[in-house]
């Protein structure tokens, strides 16, 4: 629930107002709010509990395609790579459980695509990072366009609380609000 600093009331409705931004209603907004999910840069989460929680979700809400981080999280954040590591183990669950749960998860037609974590000098070379980007392998790539990026910025601006100078300049200069590139899991 983005509880760290207790902030999880006000960072639930910076998450509503973002998503608003971006066009996401409320109704579409889901926030598991669980004990052993602490918001705690340090804590990884249980990986069982976590991947339970996804592919309930998944199921529940008939998604298609889930997006993630990739193992370095994007930013080292345990939660992001707890995450990750949930999703993949989901996968790999899916692929040597029984053979119906495999193919009850292609015949929803679900796919994970995971967001490429880059190093610290491409991280912040913001719309430059677009020519690296597409020299080197991967499976989907977004370059958003000046409108669609000032969006993202308008959505970000949304989380106040969390809105640190370091994250201030991630805003002006992370490659993030400009280009993504994302791999099948």
């Amino acid at each position: 629930s983005g509880n760290y600093y207790n902030q999880g009331e006000i960072r639930k409705k910076e998450l509503e107002q973002s998503c608003c931004v971006l066009g996401i209603p409320a109704s579409d907004v889901t926030v598991i709010d669980h004990r052993d999910l602490p918001d705690d840069p340090a804590v990884e989460w249980d990986t069982q509990l976590l991947a339970t929680l996804v592919l309930k979700h998944i199921e529940a809400k008939n998604i298609n395609l889930v997006v993630t981080f990739d193992a370095g999280g994007v930013s080292g954040h345990a939660n992001h790579i707890s995450l990750y590591t949930a999703v993949r183990y989901s996968v790999c669950s899916l692929l040597w459980g029984p053979p119906w749960l495999f193919l009850l998860f292609l015949c929803v037609g679900c796919r994970v695509l995971v967001l490429e974590s880059v190093n610290l000098f491409r991280k912040y070379i913001s719309f430059l990072d677009v020519l690296i980007s597409c020299l080197l392998p991967r499976d989907a790539l977004f370059i958003l366009t000046e409108e669609e990026t000032e969006q993202a910025k308008r959505a970000m601006r949304c989380h106040r609380s969390q809105l640190l100078w370091f994250r201030l300049l991630y805003l002006l200069f992370s490659r993030y609000l400009v280009v993504n590139s994302l791999r099948l899991l």
